[in-house]
This record gives C-alpha cells, structure tokens and sequence, in this order.
C-alpha cells in the first residue's frame, strides 16, 4: 500500500478546513491593508532559487534535472518567486502591495515546530518603499492575522542586519564571513550558546572577536532601554546608527499601529536567509516557544537588483501556517469549526428529480447542499448527514412531491415537520442561520 512521502502528508477534510480558516482571515486581512493576490511558479530555475538563499537553505531545496536538462527546483518561499517577476516588469507601478498563500518546500528534519517538508506559508509584502513605515505595516498584517485567529498573547522581536554588521566591525571578525555567523547566531534558539560559540571558532574567529560578539548579541528588551544601548555601542559605526536609526522609526510607527507594546528589541535576531538587508523581525506566541516563530521576515533591498532588475527595495513577511495550526489545535481554537455542509438532501425511492430542484433552489440561496448519490435507504442517509455535520435534512419522497411537500428534520433538535417547497428555503434558514461562521471573528 503506498504512503505519502516522508515529510509529506495527506489533508482530510477536517485538517484543510483548519487551513482554510486561517487562509480566509489572512486574505481579509491583507486585502483590508489594500494587499493585492499574486502567485508564482512552484519551480524556478537553480540558479535562482540559490541566488541569495544561503549555504543551509540550499541544501534543503528540492533540486532536479527536468525533462529538457535544466536543472530546477521547488521553490522554498514565496519571495524569489515575486522578486523575479518585479525584476521582470519595468513597468509595475510602485509600490507594490501584494499577498500570496502556497505551498513551498524544504527537505529538512521534521521538528516540533515544522513537522513537514511540504507546508503552506502566508506571505504580504511591499515592493518599491524604502521605509521603515512598510516594515512596520507589514508586521501589523502578521500581528492581526494572528489576533483575528483568537492568538492574542504575541510577542514581537525585532533588529537590523546592519546592526550585525556594526557587530562584526567592533568585534574585529572579518566582513568576508560575516553571512556565515549570521546564520550560526541564527541557531541560537537550537543549539544554545556554546553551540553557537562553537560554530564561531569553526569559521576561525578568535576566542576575543566571539566572545565579543556574543556580549554584543545579548543585549535585548524593551525598546526605550535597548535602542539607546545600542546607538552608544555602535556610534561612529554608520552602517550600525543606520540600522538603528530604522529601527527607532519603525518602532515609532509601530506605536501607532497599537503594536509597539508586544516589541522587543533583540540584538541576538539574525534570520537565516542571506538575502536580509534591514530590519529583521518575528513574531512568537507566549507560551508556545517550542514551536518557535510563527511569523517572521525583514528587508530584502538588493533581491529584485539580484534578479536582473533595477534597484528596488522590498520588505516582507511570511506567516508560518502549519505552526499556526499547531498552536490553535493546542487552545482548542478549532472547537467551533463546524461542518463544510448546511443541508442534507435525501431522496427516498423516486423522489431523485424533486430532490434535485430542491436542492438547485438551496444553492440558488447561498447553502452548501449535499445530496444523496447512492440510493441509499433513509436511515442510512441520515447516519451519513449527522456524519457530515448538516444541520437541516430535506427528504423527498415520491408522496411528498405529488402534494408538493418535502419532510425538514432539524438534526440538532431532532424535530421533523412538512413544509410545501415554496417554502423550503426560509424554512431551512430558519434552521442553519445565523451562518455559523467557524472559530473566532473574522
């Protein structure tokens, strides 16, 4: 009997439903911040794909030759994809606001957190500004995504990779390895310090140059105590007063955006992609810190240049799904989901003509109708109806339908009436509305 692949896994029904719960408030979100959809490719050349992803990350992308000898991949976000596109087209107006939910894939270890080497990510980004006000715009689509979802107890981390880099000038380290120890400070949240010390001195920095830097890194809390720190720590470095000069702004437009509470400034944030240039940020939900960031990205400025275009800053954020649905399972925030079905339609002998025009009439306003295709006998019918959650039946038999009636059964009550078919859609609303709309408000 065959199985999906290691890392790879079947979605039932129930399963997607949780899914598409959290695909229908990010989309409302986003398209409330005036997000627009766009998708690309689930492949993309090699060489793109390794264009700025970095030596960890391209190991795990999902690499092969195609029918034509090209060698390609399966992309392992959903920003290549965007940055060679607006590399693409000259003549997009700028800035560009968009949002994208698919699927992408890395071949990695399963782990608490990410389970899967096939999963859905949620992505909005800004292509064509440069400020601070875009970075902070798009964390405030991740935080009330989130919130929407019923994760209210959230935590933001934010820094800069420019920080970092003032980081490598003060401590000494050479700027030539400076990519290879942002993704071992990376690690730190995995391998603890003296793990992340000891991938240091594999990259033959001295014990002094990392010692310093992991003082350096530690340096994390609120905003007013720590950005002041590190404007004292870093003056007269400019590439370190510019990152902090963009996080003091984002943090200030964050305030009015009423997210500035849940922000942290943390020196230690580096992010694993090579192709970071600003700020970088997270987003953890309190409590759940074995699932690790269910949200998380940064500034990527050079990325669209890298792709063949001109100089074009971008920002933006990736929404973990699969971790999102992980902590919702735990708080029980699917508990009110509800079935894909509003009404049931049995037919009963040869009433199969009838029961379809009742159920075109039920579609016709807005109910999700199931009918019968088996013949089945009725008490089989209704097994399947409790099954599929419908909370109205509508069976229709051939003496129903020569008086032109049909028998309604609410299955929460467990009362059955007659009603005539002219009058079978208010009746049915009267049952299954108000719409049970699932889960918390969107």
């Amino acid at each position: 009997m065959f199985k999906p692949l290691r890392g790879m896994r079947d979605l039932p029904p129930e399963e997607m439903a949780k899914r598409l719960r959290v695909f229908e408030v990010f989309r409302k979100v986003a398209e409330s911040y005036g997000y627009q959809p766009f998708e690309a490719p689930s492949m993309e050349s090699w060489e793109l794909l390794t264009l700025k992803s970095g030596e960890d990350v391209a190991r795990q992308i999902y690499c092969f030759k195609d029918k034509g000898g090209r060698d390609v991949g399966l992309r392992f976000d959903l920003t290549i994809g965007l940055a060679r596109y607006v590399a693409s087209r000259r003549d997009l107006p700028l800035p560009f606001k968009r949002y994208s939910v698919g699927k992408v894939w890395r071949y990695e270890r399963p782990s608490a957190g990410r389970r899967l080497r096939e999963f859905y990510q949620a992505d909005v980004d800004v292509v064509g500004s440069s400020s601070p006000l875009s970075d902070a715009e798009v964390i405030s689509v991740a935080v009330e995504c989130l919130r929407r979802l019923g994760l209210k107890d959230l935590r933001v981390r934010v820094n800069d990779r420019r920080i970092l880099e003032g980081f490598m000038e003060l401590s000494g380290a050479p700027r030539v390895v400076s990519l290879d120890v942002f993704r071992a400070i990376d690690k730190l949240d995995r391998i603890g310090v003296e793990g992340v010390k000891q991938e240091l001195l594999k990259l033959s920095l001295s014990e002094g140059q990392v010692e310093r830097l992991m003082d350096l890194i530690s340096l994390r809390g609120d905003p007013d105590e720590v950005l002041p720190e590190l404007e004292r720590t870093l003056k007269g470095i400019e590439v370190g007063v510019e990152g902090c000069r963009a996080l003091r702004e984002l943090v200030e437009y964050a305030g009015y955006m009423g997210i500035r509470d849940i922000m942290t400034v943390d020196a230690s944030l580096a992010r694993g992609l090579d192709y970071y240039t600003g700020p970088i940020f997270e987003v953890h939900v309190v409590g759940e810190e074995d699932v690790g960031s269910v949200a998380g990205g940064g500034r990527y400025d050079t990325l669209v240049e890298l792709c063949g275009g001109r100089p074009t800053p971008a920002t933006g954020i990736s929404l973990g799904v699969e971790r999102i649905v992980l902590v919702m399972e735990r708080r029980g925030l699917f508990e009110g989901l509800g079935s894909a079905v509003d009404v049931y339609v049995a037919p009963v002998g040869e009433g199969v003509g009838k029961a379809l025009e009742a159920s075109r009439m039920l579609r016709e306003a807005g109910l999700r109708v199931y009918v019968d295709l088996m013949g089945r006998k009725l008490s089989r019918q209704l097994e399947q109806a409790s099954k599929l959650g419908a909370r109205a039946v509508v069976i229709v038999g051939p003496r129903e339908a020569e008086r032109g009636v049909v028998a309604l059964r609410d299955m929460e009550q467990g009362v059955q009436r007659e009603v005539a078919v002219e009058n079978l859609v208010e009746e049915v609303l009267s049952i299954v509305q108000p719409p049970r709309r699932r889960g918390p408000s969107s």
